[in-house]
């Protein structure tokens, strides 16, 4: 990545007092030292908002009291003064009138999945970003990680072959007792179905699953054939999916993920299976990845080695530090951040930069087709088709 860059200027929606993935969003954005934070509207309590902006030690004038006054407010400043994008960390059926409004008022948009809570909404939003002429990007945190780009351009170079089955999990286990009746905050907005959507466990990490499977094989899921459940009583959204997948290319697939699963934290993980070999990636142990093949010992591909970036331009330049210096979470997010914000500086600034490299982040496209898979999931579900079309 290039040694000197205009420094952006960053507005977060959300992230108040109490959240998770705000926080952690300001952490990985400036990693790198290329993104400043100067406004924000950090909680639907103009106080709690208050209060963080201290924290971050904003300008006072610079944290609002709700998003509608922050377009305002931004607006009214010089162009080389105010924030060039705002990124969506709300519960999420704050995302698409958030998105919607920013992207009308000439802002780019870093946004939190899923991009919105229905089909519709997803369709709209896609419209308004081709308008707009904005940059749109959407926070699929797993395809930052090194070694899940290193696993795609295996895929794309043929060392699999022919991709014939995919399996990919993804059990939580802190939703297995009712504790959204306990006030505990995260849990009382994921499961509520006017905040999070139809979707629960589907919708919040199924959805991911889904994403790493399309993003690494380079295929699409095309049909689903699946079962959901509530199993903790009352709960109006699923806690717990299971579902049969078929891809654009004749592959088949198993996708399951739980929030129910006791025991276990953020095990998400995946198996792709080709006529040639194999691959496997864990998400708790993500500096490494398993390829097998039938006649040959496995091989364990560890990242930061020149062997990767041989093989993976995209990995060589998602890794910042030497192999058995391990890089996780706010790494791989800060990977998307810059990718996101490399293409708004090529768009604006008209820098010499590699378009293949630097558009490697998840877009409105990927935000719809995530909709759309948790449309068709929760249809089949409910319904009698064998199968339902994405």
């Amino acid at each position: 990545m290039s040694a000197i860059k205009r420094k952006l200027k960053m507005g977060m929606l959300g992230g108040g007092p109490g959240a998770f993935i705000g926080d952690v969003h300001r952490k990985a954005a400036r990693i790198d030292g290329n993104i400043d934070i100067v406004a924000g509207a950090f909680d639907i309590d103009p106080e709690k908002s208050k209060q963080t902006g201290n924290e971050l030690g904003l300008d006072s004038r610079r944290v609002y009291d709700d998003y509608k006054k922050m377009i305002e407010g931004e607006l009214s400043l010089n162009k080389s003064e105010r924030i060039d994008f705002v990124s969506i960390t709300t519960p999420n059926n704050w995302h698409f009138p958030m998105a919607r409004d920013f992207l009308k008022s000439g802002f780019h948009v870093m946004c939190e999945k899923p991009m919105t809570i229905s089909v519709d909404e997803a369709l709209e939003l896609k419209s308004l970003v081709e308008k707009s002429n904005k940059v749109f990007g959407l926070m699929h945190t797993y395809t930052g990680y090194p070694m899940v780009k290193l696993g795609r351009d295996l895929i794309k170079k043929g060392e699999l072959g022919k991709i014939r089955k995919v399996v990919v999990q993804y059990p939580q286990g802190w939703l297995s007792k009712p504790i959204e009746k306990e006030g505990q905050m995260q849990a009382s907005w994921r499961t509520d179905p006017k905040q999070t959507g139809a979707g629960g466990s589907i919708g919040d990490i199924g959805i991911h699953a889904a994403n790493l499977a399309e993003y690494i094989t380079g295929l699409r899921i095309t049909e689903v054939s699946a079962d959901i459940t509530s199993f903790v009583e009352g709960r109006p959204v699923d806690d717990d999916a299971n579902s049969l997948l078929h891809f654009n290319n004749g592959a088949k697939g198993v996708l399951f993920c739980s929030q129910i699963s006791i025991g276990e934290e953020n095990n998400l993980a995946i198996w792709i299976y080709g006529d040639k070999k194999s691959l496997e990636w864990h998400q708790e142990d993500p500096n490494y990845l398993i390829l097998r093949d039938g006649d040959k010992p496995m091989q364990v591909w560890k990242r930061g080695n020149q062997y990767v970036a041989d093989i993976s331009k995209a990995a060589a330049r998602a890794t910042r530090l030497p192999s058995g210096h391990p890089e996780a979470l706010l790494e791989a997010i800060a990977n998307i951040y810059n990718n996101f914000t490399d293409t708004i500086r090529r768009k604006e600034d008209k820098l010499n930069l590699d378009e293949e490299l630097i558009l490697d982040f998840p877009n409105v496209d990927d935000g719809v087709r995530g909709m759309k898979f948790i449309d068709a999931v929760i249809k089949n579900s409910s319904g009698n088709e064998k199968w339902t079309s994405i």
